[in-house]
């Protein structure tokens, strides 16, 4: 699967006023209606806790300038993921500056999946920049840039 090109993006939450959040390539758009997106989070995952106990998340799709965010989220633990990274809370959640795109999202179900577990969100908002998006592949970030037709 290492070969299958990924969207990246910040899974976030906020528990009290701990906020919390992983990087992950699980993600996809579910439905037009209602809204909702997939999401698949580790079992063993600290934003997962949070989610679980909040029932929300937001979804941090990122910029292709951001592989330094997708790095540092990506790091096991929770301490220390959001210093340096500039954040704001929307919708109660932790919103990363200069994503790509942004959805506030309500947990709807949670599915286990083996190691993961998948979250079906229901997005109570969303906004996007027009801007080239963060993707992964075999073990190296890039971008996605379009055809040129003649």
């Amino acid at each position: 699967m290492a070969s299958v090109a990924a969207p990246v993006a910040v899974v976030t939450s906020m528990n009290g006023v701990l906020p919390a959040g992983t990087t992950v390539s699980a993600f996809t758009s579910l439905s037009m209606n209602p809204p909702m997106v997939l999401v698949a989070l580790d079992r063993g995952s600290e934003t997962l806790a949070h989610i679980t106990s909040t029932d929300m998340f937001g979804l941090n799709v990122l910029a292709c300038a951001q592989q330094d965010t997708a790095l540092a989220f990506a790091k096991k633990g929770g301490t220390g993921k959001f210093e340096g990274i500039g954040w704001d809370l929307d919708h109660g959640l932790p919103r990363l500056h200069d994503a790509a795109g942004w959805v506030a999202c309500r947990s709807e179900r949670f599915v286990e999946g083996g190691d993961h577990v998948i979250m079906l969100g229901a997005a109570i908002a969303a906004e996007h920049r027009d801007c080239d998006p963060l993707t992964y592949r075999l073990r190296t970030f890039g971008t996605h840039s379009s055809f040129t037709t003649v």
